[in-house]
């Protein structure tokens, strides 16, 4: 890791870094501050539980490789509670690592060494799509498609009038797919919405995002495929 960026920040943001090396902690809390952003720390990953009702972070960036919990565990535990925004930050380029952290519902992946160029992008990206930056009916406050009904405003997803727990990333897919309905959308048009204009060529994100939307969906949709695969093109979110 190392330079100094031109990224600008989002000011105002909490961010909570995970990791326990207090360089790579000092080194990157001192550039988000540079950056405005509020960021907090921790060397565990149970304090790291405990920091995310404290701290109430935007994002995480948590490490995988640390002593008793590992990332895994604390992202596993987190998403039984929490929707906030996690890039995962390790020094294993292995690709099953980097799905299994996609699948537990991490948000993004950095390999260290970094670039502070590239983390803050994966930063900027993130919290892009926490503020929702992403097409939406201007008119419309509730969205309707097959058993599915999306509450716009608030967010909320319930299938067959079963309410439906979503990663903020989940949702935004989702919900586009379903603005869309009956419309193959290409992979790259799903990525560049979602993920960024950057990401249009990492098909793995996408993939692993709909098998966990589709896993979500088979407790409630009744037998129903709701989103349809183009092998080679995009998705298509079912109408009926």
């Amino acid at each position: 890791m190392s330079g100094k960026s031109g990224v600008s920040g989002m000011g105002g943001k909490r961010i909570l870094i995970v990791d326990d090396e207090p360089k790579i902690i000092r080194f990157i809390a001192a550039n988000l501050k540079s950056l405005q952003y509020e960021t907090a720390a921790c060397q565990s990953g149970a304090e790291a539980l405990k920091q995310v009702d404290l701290f109430d972070p935007d994002l995480i960036l948590l490490d995988l490789m640390m002593p008793g919990m590992d990332g895994f565990e604390v992202l596993r535990q987190l998403r039984s509670f929490s929707s906030v925004p996690v890039i995962m930050l390790t020094a294993r380029s292995n690709s099953a690592d980097k799905v299994q952290g996609l699948n537990l519902g991490a948000d993004d992946y950095l390999t260290k060494p970094f670039s502070l160029d590239e983390l803050f992008a994966r930063v900027n990206a993130v919290l892009r799509r926490l503020d929702g930056r992403m097409p939406a009916p201007a008119a419309a406050s509730e969205l309707v498609v097959g058993p599915v009904t999306v509450q716009l405003a608030q967010r909320s997803v319930r299938v067959g009038g079963s309410p439906l727990k979503m990663t903020e990333t989940e949702y935004n897919l989702f919900v586009l797919l379903l603005q869309h309905a009956d419309k193959v959308m290409t992979h790259e048009q799903l990525l560049s919405e979602i993920w960024g204009s950057e990401y249009r060529d990492e098909v793995e994100y996408l993939r692993v995002t709909i098998a966990r939307i589709r896993q979500k969906l088979k407790a409630h949709a009744d037998g129903q495929e709701l989103i349809v695969t183009y092998p080679g093109v995009g998705y298509m979110a079912r109408q009926g």
